[in-house]
């Protein structure tokens, strides 16, 4: 069908859509990256991390101990500013790592591209029908699909790194502060991990199906690649019209040069080539006109209007006209036989002009 959109895009559409911030980008890249720098920053932090927490566990345990019998309770806005601070402390630079990490996965997928197209309103977005559409589409289906994965992926790594650590939660009783908070940081990191590793390969998946995806939108039809040729080329009748005219006067002028000429070198019937030499002018005999066939006839009949010289030499006219430019002097092999030509017109009392 002439609708179908069966051909790659073409670069003059990538360049187009790319301005309107149309790009491949697979949100779960993003998500990965972000993952990938929150447990890079754990792992590093991680002995920074535990000495905070011990440290928060410690602040509120010396209200629990305090004489007086003062309730918990009475000090809920103590232990929460503490609290934050301490979480400002430990999550400010990982939250700052992970908008970083978030930056550089966005800017890889679209080569730095900063676009406010997609922020411009379009009505088609709120419209019921159009909404009914993207809701019950392909694309709907999968990434239903996908969060299902996900979050089943999820709830199966919690549940399983929950389990290990209630296994063992009774021996905390008798642990250290310190060393059950170093204990506990570790399974936090270990399922992370084991988080990161999962989701890295479910975005790999994605990203070659939002590859996929994205190819196949850009895909154009035969007739939106013509309609791209005569935008960016030219109509091909206009431009074909266009030569023509041109062909055609540069042939007016041509013929216009036909009288100047000395000799007329042509076989019976398909080439001409008109020749001009004026001495201490001229280095070489000028080509002032050339045809083949019908051009050839008319040049021909110009110069016995004229009464300009016509010598019939058939490997030499077939040798200018292949080999000499118009308006350029004959190509220095042809001197040769181009000057017994004159020589002989000499002879029989034909003057150069």
């Amino acid at each position: 069908m002439p609708g179908d959109k069966t051909e790659k895009a073409t670069p003059k559409r990538r360049r187009d859509e790319r301005k309107k911030g149309n790009v491949l980008l697979c949100q779960d890249i993003i998500a990965v990256a972000t993952l990938i720098g929150s447990v890079m920053m754990i792992r590093l932090l991680f002995p920074s991390y535990v000495e905070k927490l011990h440290e928060m566990f410690m602040y509120c345990y010396s209200f629990a101990g305090e004489a007086g019998g003062h309730p918990v309770t009475d000090h809920l806005g103590e232990i929460a500013v503490q609290g934050v601070a301490i979480f400002a402390q430990t999550a400010g630079l990982m939250l700052c790592v992970t908008i970083l990490m978030a930056v550089i996965a966005t800017f890889a997928q679209t080569r730095l591209l900063v676009t406010g197209e997609l922020l411009k309103p379009k009505f088609n977005r709120i419209s019921p029908a159009q909404g009914i559409k993207r809701l019950f589409s392909m694309r709907s289906v999968v990434e239903a699909l996908k969060g299902i994965i996900k979050i089943s992926i999820l709830l199966y790594l919690i549940y399983t790194s929950l389990q290990d650590v209630v296994g063992i939660a009774s021996t905390y009783l008798y642990t250290d502060i310190g060393e059950t908070c170093r204990d506990f940081l570790g399974a936090i990191f270990f399922m992370m991990l084991k988080v990161c590793l999962a989701f890295t390969a479910l975005a790999g998946l994605d990203f070659l199906y939002q590859w996929w995806e994205h190819e196949r939108k850009m895909k154009m039809s035969k007739q939106e690649i013509k309609e791209e040729y005569k935008q960016t080329e030219g109509d091909p009748q206009v431009k074909g019209r266009i030569k023509e005219i041109q062909r055609k006067m540069a042939q007016a002028r041509m013929m216009q040069q036909v009288p100047q000429a000395d000799v007329i070198i042509r076989n019976p019937t398909h080439f001409a080539v008109a020749l001009r030499y004026k001495q201490g002018r001229d280095q070489a005999p000028v080509v002032l006109a050339k045809g083949q066939d019908e051009v050839a006839a008319r040049i021909v009949r110009k110069a016995q209007e004229c009464e300009i010289a016509i010598i019939e030499n058939v490997p030499l006219a077939r040798a200018l006209y292949a080999q000499a430019e118009l308006n350029q002097e004959i190509p220095p092999d042809l001197y040769g036989p181009v000057a017994e030509v004159l020589v002989y017109l000499y002879k029989l009392g034909h003057k150069l002009q």
